[in-house]
């Protein structure tokens, strides 16, 4: 697609949204400067793959330099945003510099929500980035060997939200206590390990219907997982999860898979805000006074709210590098329609839950082999595909004992 002058666009944020877009833009011959606070991308949906050991970091991340490189019209820059000067069209970075545009994305995501809930920030562990997912496993090898040599009693975990995330570490989790830690760590009785999920519904995965939730509980509770369902957090302390009927599980180690927020310095931007912090749009997902600006992904407030989800990133990201498009040609751009192509989960080894828009499920063996190979499609880079497609089929029909097989 040629232009008369080609657009400068910034796109902040490497994830989905910014990487679809940052796509789009390259192949439509805008000039594009793609910015991001990390010089990788990350592929949040097997984080709970690095946190529990069965995939490295490297596995799961792409150096953005190296995406940046397929299109000699995009650049790449480390840095974070610190303010939208949308009078000037110019951005200032955190590393002092500033970016010129015609066009800006704001694709930069969300953070962990602590809702408030007592203590939950100072001893929970979060796993919505990479740092967070090493984190966790660094804390989780270190509890199970201090409970090998006597130096700790137990290692007891408690998984808070029972959407994907929590259903994902929660049933990973229990595999590893059941399937391997006898091998790896023989001198840990059954009795000084165990894997609680703790949720406010009386049912796990919300979004889905009642026979694919009641399938994900029964298979977690087969994995030796204890459902605290119906259950409200009241507060976390370093050893426990108190819940509001005063109910106290003993925790070693605490994860937060419970909500997402837009970060506090969004706020600084003096862009308009909404619920949990999304900048609001239009249906074309431009600013309202500021079309040039563009926002995608799970920081966007559309006036018809989407779930904080890869698909919806995805197609918003798309859409939004096709409009910069168009509009820079003069021609109309268009309202953002998400099409829906449902909606999966992971229990453990050979079982998933699947739901599509029509309304059919699928679950068992062949959810989850759609579920492996889907997630595998939308990986970058040919050699973390091969990597995850291997760690995948090794960790569940490979040796019990090399389950556990990254380190750091």
């Amino acid at each position: 697609m040629s232009m008369t002058r080609r657009a400068r666009v910034v796109v902040v944020g490497a994830g989905f949204a910014g990487l679809e877009a940052t796509r789009e833009l390259a192949k439509g011959g805008a000039l594009v400067t793609l910015v991001d606070r990390k010089p990788y991308s990350t592929f949040q949906p097997l984080l709970y793959q690095v946190a529990t050991a069965s995939m490295g970091t490297s596995d799961v991340s792409y150096p953005i330099r190296t995406f940046a490189a397929r299109w000699p019209n995009v650049r790449a820059r480390r840095a974070g945003l610190s303010k939208v000067l949308a009078e000037e069209r110019r951005v200032e970075l955190d590393d002092g510099s500033s970016l010129e545009y015609d066009y800006l994305v704001l694709a930069t995501g969300v953070t962990t929500n602590w809702l408030g809930v007592a203590g939950a920030r100072e001893n929970a562990l979060p796993i919505y980035s990479l740092n967070d997912a090493a984190n966790l496993r660094r804390r989780l090898q270190q509890c199970l060997e201090d409970t090998a040599t006597g130096r700790r009693e137990g290692t007891h975990v408690v998984v808070v939200g029972a959407g994907p995330t929590g259903v994902e570490v929660a049933g990973t989790l229990a595999e590893l206590r059941w399937r391997t830690l006898p091998l790896t760590h023989p001198e840990i009785k059954p009795s000084q390990t165990s894997v609680s999920l703790v949720e406010r519904f009386d049912y796990v995965l919300a979004p889905y219907k009642p026979r694919l939730r009641d399938a994900a509980a029964a298979a977690l509770r087969r994995r030796g997982t204890r459902l605290h369902l119906g259950s409200t957090l009241a507060s976390v302390e370093p050893d426990a999860v108190v819940l509001t009927d005063g109910t106290r599980l003993p925790s070693d180690l605490t994860v937060w898979a419970l909500g997402v927020t837009a970060p506090d310095d969004v706020a600084d931007w003096g862009l308009p805000q909404g619920k949990g912090g999304r900048i609001t749009t239009t249906q074309e997902l431009r600013v309202p006074g500021h079309p040039e600006i563009f926002v995608a992904g799970d920081l966007a407030g559309p006036p018809e709210p989407l779930p904080q989800l890869a698909q919806p990133a995805i197609q918003m990201g798309k859409h939004v590098g096709r409009q910069i498009l168009a509009a820079a040609q003069g021609r109309p751009t268009q309202a953002f329609s998400y099409d829906d192509p449902g909606i999966m989960a992971t229990v453990g080894k050979l079982e998933a839950v699947l739901q599509f828009r029509n309304g059919m499920t699928m679950r068992g063996v062949p959810a989850w082999l759609v579920w492996i190979f889907i997630h595998v499609a939308y990986l970058l880079g040919g050699r973390n595909r091969v990597s995850v497609l291997l760690n995948f089929f090794w960790r569940y029909f490979g040796p019990r004992r090399s389950a556990t097989s990254v380190t750091q």
